[in-house]
């Protein structure tokens, strides 16, 4: 009894990490609005979009990558640059305030492009575009990744998760 409980808990325990790495790893893209605050310059503080070429514009710099990279490292990037010339001590901070959104097609009401929120599972994506139609497919989903060049098959369940940019398609059942 006591190995079953320190054995779900260790499950419950990798699982959370997992979620966490997910977070941790995510990758700014075009369509990302992102807040950087520079710290004591008010003319270096504002809220940016991430351009199609996967570039910020920022203000003295110029152009700096954005796109493939995680927040901190963007951040330490804003940094190096305005380090180069420009501030002795930047001191920046970053944080995502709108994602790409994900896209939804198949067997749902109403297929289309929604807003990303935090922790989308393929089953909130669903309910977003107002369920399942009456051919639905309830035992898997494609899933084409925004970093990836095929689509993949998922088992639905309730912890599916979804990333933003990522296209989710419910597929039509075989009577």
């Amino acid at each position: 009894m006591v190995a079953s409980v320190a054995a779900s808990g260790a499950a419950a325990a990798e699982k959370d990490s997992v979620a966490e790495r997910e977070v941790a790893a995510y990758r700014l893209g075009a369509g990302d609005k992102i807040r950087v605050i520079t710290f004591g310059e008010d003319n270096l503080t504002g809220e940016f979009q991430v351009a199609g070429s996967g570039k910020v514009s920022f203000p003295l710099i110029g152009e700096v990558q954005a796109a493939g990279l995680t927040v901190p490292e963007f951040q330490r990037g804003v940094e190096s640059a305005l380090r180069e010339g420009y501030l002795k001590e930047p001191r920046v901070s970053v944080e995502v305030l709108n994602y790409r959104p994900f896209y939804i097609l198949g067997e749902v009401n109403k297929p289309g492009e929604y807003p990303y929120t935090n922790g989308l599972t393929v089953m909130n994506a669903v309910a977003t575009a107002e369920g399942f139609t009456y051919r639905a497919n309830m035992k898997k989903v494609f899933i084409k990744r925004a970093d990836s060049e095929k689509e993949e098959s998922f088992p639905l369940t309730g912890t599916t998760p979804v990333a933003p940019g990522d296209t989710i398609r419910i597929a039509e059942r075989f009577f």
